[in-house]
């Protein structure tokens, strides 16, 4: 854990990612960080329109906006978009199947997409499992950190795109192997590419072991950005080497795990 604020300015991140449901969204005030990204977590979980206002007074505030979602699909019902103040930036999403309905899941992404650039002012787009759609969009790509995250954004960059490029990264602010399997094991347990290396329900916490956690391990480089100060800063300089305007923490450990700024 980090345990000063130039000590986590340091580390080139650009901001944090926060879920409703896991912190207290007014801690973001304590982070020295310019920019915070609200995750849905669900339309029930959406902050009220006056957390919104006060947030956006302390820090450079976007909200994720997935555009199938009941509330946030402009050609349907886009209720929720009146609760967010005209000034605070969205990120547009295809939306987690996990916080869809079945029947939100099965509408069209395209032509939502375009619906709501229609409505809203310098969006980023999730790229998430919509790479062509959103790339087509022309608007800021806001990527899932991956194994060719590094790649694309040069792809990109030399093809002449000059648009936003930021990277979403679960994020854990520590050397320790145990701290990080059990920050980000799971997660790194339902990528693809390591759910395929390893045997039906392996240890994937600190409790991992043998082939099993030297799989994970290998996946922290590809799919999470971790270490100490040094080793962060390394990896944050490569992603905005490669292209990236945004690096956005995700904080794998909770807030607690960014340091004590009481």
């Amino acid at each position: 854990m980090l345990t000063s604020q130039d000590e986590l300015l340091e580390t080139g991140l650009t901001g944090v990612a926060l879920k409703p449901t896991e912190v207290d969204l007014s801690a973001v005030k304590e982070l020295p960080l310019p920019v915070a990204v609200i995750d849905f977590e669900g339309i029930d979980h959406l902050p009220a329109r006056p957390t919104f206002e006060r947030l956006a007074d302390q820090v450079d505030l976007r909200v994720t906006a997935p555009v199938r979602a009941d509330g946030f699909d402009p050609l349907g019902d886009d209720s929720a978009f009146d609760r967010i103040p005209a000034d605070i930036d969205h990120v547009l999403v295809a939306g987690n199947p996990a916080y869809l309905t079945a029947a939100e899941r099965q509408r069209a992404i395209a032509p939502r997409f375009g619906a709501a650039l229609d409505r809203v002012d310098d969006p980023w787009i999730g790229t998430e499992n919509v790479e062509r759609l959103a790339l087509a969009t022309g608007a800021g790509q806001f990527e899932l950190l991956g194994p060719t995250t590094e790649r694309d954004f040069r792809g990109l960059r030399a093809a002449g795109f000059d648009g936003p490029l930021a990277v979403y990264a679960p994020t854990v602010l520590s050397p320790d192997d145990d701290i990080v399997l059990d920050a980000v094991g799971d997660y790194l347990a339902r990528r693809e590419p390591v759910r395929e290396q390893l045997p039906r329900e392996a240890r994937t916490d600190h409790r991992a072991a043998g082939r099993i956690r030297d799989t994970l391990l290998d996946a922290v480089a590809d799919y999470v950005i971790a270490g100490g100060l040094i080793e962060i800063r390394e990896r944050v300089e490569t992603l905005h080497d490669a292209g990236a305007d945004s690096v956005i923490a995700y904080p794998a450990e909770g807030l607690a795990g960014f340091g004590d700024w009481s």
